[in-house]
């Protein structure tokens, strides 16, 4: 059986190395990667397939960033070339970035099968582009492989009840598998002399491109009662220096941080501010309360006893937040039972191997 993976994006190199790792203990599947290049820095692409132990991509795209019409209509024509060429029994698609939509597009149109791993998920903000990417990749799908129940819920509203199955999550998955690691690589460089701080990530565009948002979060993070630690994306540290915005002496802006690092600053830190929506899993699994700079989020789960909270780029609620701290812990059965990898590969094999 031969299935290729369509991955892009640094969430999607995370949840890919999962699978992939679970599918290396079957002899009868072939995995063929194929990297899109939307994410391409060294600190957020190749990084991952190194420390995640990922196989080299037998094609990367190089597709680079672009308006949404423009890398999406040239990701669809790139892997249309090499579905013609290498003739899959199965696409693999991860998540809600173009190059989810455009592998799911390109395998439906030669049809040949599509698993769509997370789906299900909506935050019902239509102008979010991943949201545009999941109703789409969902409706297409032949396959769709739910993290959660909600997801399949949601999936069984939308009529696709006879394609939906709930294998769990596959990020939680990959957190179980390197937990261990992560604990005995002890506490990273970049925080040696920090005793307590909150780590932070902004990313989104909402955030990103609309100055005032930017500025009150930055705000926010200027008044927190602890040193924020802030990996930042490239993108987003161009446009704060484009503005002109000083960051306050709490604010250690870093360079973007690798998977075990990301998360073992999670683990020592206090607690997370992101806009990310894996970072609120993350947090989450390694019981960390989230400040989400969002209004909504597709992770409807980590909501539960206030462990995430959605604040926007309010001030006043970003800052309320972090004086809150939840009373129980997490309920990690909603994720499934950390078998989620194998799940989906057994549920592929069924549905799409020729024998």
């Amino acid at each position: 059986m031969k299935i290729v993976t369509v991955i892009g994006a640094r969430p999607q190199f995370i949840k890919a190395a999962t699978v992939s790792r679970e599918l290396r203990n079957y002899d009868d599947i072939e995995e063929i990667i194929l990297h899109t290049g939307q994410h391409y820095d060294k600190n957020i692409s190749d990084i991952f397939f190194e420390e995640l132990n990922i196989p080299a991509p037998k094609y990367n795209l190089n597709v680079g960033s672009g308006a949404h019409g423009v890398q999406t209509a040239k990701m669809l024509s790139k892997i249309e070339d090499v579905l013609l060429e290498e003739k899959p029994d199965c696409v693999l698609v991860y998540g809600d970035t173009n190059s989810t939509t455009a592998g799911a597009m390109a395998a439906v149109k030669l049809h040949i099968p599509v698993a769509h791993v997370e789906a299900g998920l909506r935050s019902f903000n239509r102008q979010m582009p991943e949201e545009i990417n999941r109703i789409v990749t969902d409706a297409i799908s032949d396959l769709l492989l739910a993290p959660t129940n909600n997801a399949v819920e949601q999936l069984k509203t939308e009529g696709r009840k006879d394609y939906t199955y709930f294998v769990g999550d596959v990020m939680y998955d990959s957190v179980l598998y390197y937990k261990g690691l992560i604990e005995k690589r002890g506490k990273p460089d970049l925080i040696k002399g920090i005793d307590s701080f909150y780590l932070c990530t902004i990313h989104r565009a909402e955030n990103t491109d609309n100055e005032e948002n930017l500025k009150s979060i930055l705000s926010a993070l200027s008044q927190a009662d602890k040193t924020i630690v802030l990996p930042l994306h490239p993108r987003t540290k161009h446009i704060i220096k484009k503005l002109g915005i000083k960051t306050a002496d709490n604010i250690h802006i870093e360079e973007p941080v690798g998977y075990f690092d990301m998360l073992s600053l999670l683990a020592y830190s206090d607690k997370m501010i992101t806009d990310s929506g894996g970072v609120q899993k993350e947090a989450y699994f390694l019981q960390k309360p989230c400040v989400t700079l969002r209004n909504e989020t597709e992770w409807i789960e980590t909501l539960d006893n206030g462990w995430n909270q959605l604040c926007g780029a309010n001030l006043e609620l970003i800052l309320d937040a972090l004086d809150y701290e939840p009373g129980m812990q997490t309920n990690l059965g909603e994720f499934g039972d950390g078998n989620a990898a194998r799940k989906t590969i057994d549920l592929i094999k069924e549905k799409y191997f020729k024998k």
